[in-house]
């Protein structure tokens, strides 16, 4: 066999014969099979994370439920609230100024009449200083106008002596008289432009004052908006690169607690009634208060009434804006029953099939508990069946959060 006869039967043995095609046609293309697999294994994956992430915790913010009439079976209604201050001021320029020196800081104790700031005294200075100069020419005037009339009266004295002797015609006589009053009437003019010149003296003088920004009363810095070279005025509260408060001063000894009582009870509460207040920042600390007024206006979005609180115990622990939860104390003689169930954060009260119910959180797990709520107590919720005192429930639980999952609890304010 040559070259040539071995070269036609390899040609042939590679030919893909009609049999052979067709039933490669039969069985279609291959890409479907292949994009099958690849879906399947995408499948398979997302289930097995799915899976491993069953084990891992959901992180919850908690908090505990506690009695609605407080620890002390005296107590009659709790509500919480917020320090305030009964008096604080925003010290502001009563002037525009441009500051030269702050001399206080957040946190500084001030006493009534301290310098907190100045403001560049130049041209208030100047414009005393002119008004000064200006009082003074007009009292130059007030001593000339004066010796006129005092030398005119003389003159218009001799002239009438004149006319008696028959000197002087009476017509030069009542023209020495008329310039008697016409001096008289200068002198009084002085007189009110020397008073208007003396009252810009003392403007100009208030004005240069106003440079030395001092506290109004004793307290203490609770902010600072402003530093040296900024413009400060009277008039705007920021914006353009014009301050408007310096500071705030807040007196610490006017310090009290405002709190919201749902108005169903607020026939519980009168005026010095004993009242014990519990920070949120000092659970443990229970600081003697009595009633000073209820409000006599009713908040109609959240059905409460508002209720002023003295504290009777004074300490530098305590500050505005703190969170406050009290207890209302039964008054000798009063018969009032405890307000019954306990108290929890409104958004630890979820619907869950169109039932009321809360996460409890015990053994590191959510179990969702149904429970029967009662009224609001400004942002907490009363629960009368269903939970107890104590009990440690989730603050505003994830929707897809289930019975029974596992949860971490937030400590701190992180995870």
């Amino acid at each position: 066999m040559n070259d040539g006869d071995s070269s036609k039967d390899l040609l042939h043995e590679l030919r893909i014969g009609r049999e052979q095609r067709d039933d490669e046609g039969s069985r279609g293309p291959r890409w479907p099979w292949i994009a099958g697999a690849v879906i399947a294994v995408l499948v398979l994956a997302g289930a097995g994370v799915a899976f491993a992430l069953r084990g891992q915790a959901v992180t919850v913010e908690t908090a505990t439920a506690v009695s609605a009439a407080g620890g002390d079976n005296a107590a009659v209604l709790q509500a919480t609230g917020y320090v305030v201050a009964r008096r604080q001021a925003t010290i502001s320029a009563q002037i525009i100024g441009t500051l030269t020196e702050v001399s206080v800081d957040e946190g500084a104790h001030v006493t009534k009449g301290q310098i907190l700031a100045r403001l560049d005294p130049t041209a208030y200075q100047a414009q005393l200083d002119s008004a000064r100069a200006q009082y003074a020419a007009a009292q130059a005037q007030v001593v000339k106008a004066r010796a006129m009339l005092q030398q005119d009266r003389a003159n218009a004295a001799r002239m009438d002596a004149m006319v008696a002797r028959g000197y002087v015609s009476k017509q030069d006589a009542q023209q020495a008289n008329t310039q008697v009053a016409t001096d008289a009437a200068a002198l009084d003019v002085a007189i009110k432009q020397a008073q208007a010149a003396k009252d810009q003296v003392q403007a100009a003088q208030v004005n240069l004052d106003f440079t030395v920004i001092r506290a109004p009363f004793a307290g203490v810095i609770t902010d600072k908006a402003a530093e040296i070279g900024e413009i400060v005025s009277p008039y705007t509260s920021g914006g353009g690169g014009i301050a408007g408060g310096l500071a705030t001063i807040v007196d610490m000894n006017s310090l009290e607690v405002d709190v919201d009582v749902n108005e169903a009870y607020i026939s519980r509460v009168v005026p010095n009634m004993p009242v014990e207040a519990v920070l949120d920042a000092y659970p443990d600390w229970k600081i003697p208060a009595h009633v000073i007024a209820i409000i006599p206006s009713a908040d109609k979005s959240k059905a409460t009434v508002k209720v002023r609180i003295a504290l009777d115990q004074k300490d530098p622990r305590i500050i505005p804006q703190m969170g406050v939860r009290v207890s209302f104390l039964e008054k000798n003689g009063a018969n009032h029953k405890p307000l019954p169930g306990v108290l929890v954060p409104k958004s630890a009260v979820v619907q869950r099939d169109g039932k009321d119910v809360v996460f409890v959180v015990a053994e590191g797990r959510a179990k969702q508990t149904p429970v029967t709520t009662g009224g609001d107590f400004s942002d907490l919720k009363q629960v009368t069946q269903g939970l107890s005192a104590g009990a440690e429930v989730v603050k505003a639980p994830p929707a897809d959060l289930k019975d029974g999952e596992k949860v971490k609890v937030k400590t701190g304010g992180s995870e």
